[in-house]
């Protein structure tokens, strides 16, 4: 399993991610607000301004302060900002 660092030593896995875009278009705070009230937001930006809105294949929206461009850099990375699982490793 690939996890990316998406700020504040928050991880998500690679594999779960489908998306990542920037929070200013009204569609994107529609998903964000439903997904509150749904009980499927995690708020990982630490109460900095969201840069970025992660969606999961899991219906989960994540907030993060680390702009997508960043997120996206780390996820082509092989060795910079991605953990992995001991079991790949080996």
């Amino acid at each position: 399993m690939r996890l990316i660092n998406i700020g504040f030593g928050n991880l998500v896995s690679a594999e779960r991610l489908l998306t990542v875009v920037s929070p200013d278009s009204a569609p994107v705070k529609r998903l964000v607000q439903e997904a509150k009230e749904r009980a499927m937001l995690i708020d990982a930006s630490f109460g900095r301004k969201t840069k970025s809105v992660l969606v999961m294949d899991t219906d989960h929206v994540i907030l993060s302060a680390i702009p997508p461009e960043t997120i996206a850099k780390r996820l082509n990375d092989k060795d910079g900002e991605t953990y992995r699982d001991e079991e790949e490793t080996t």
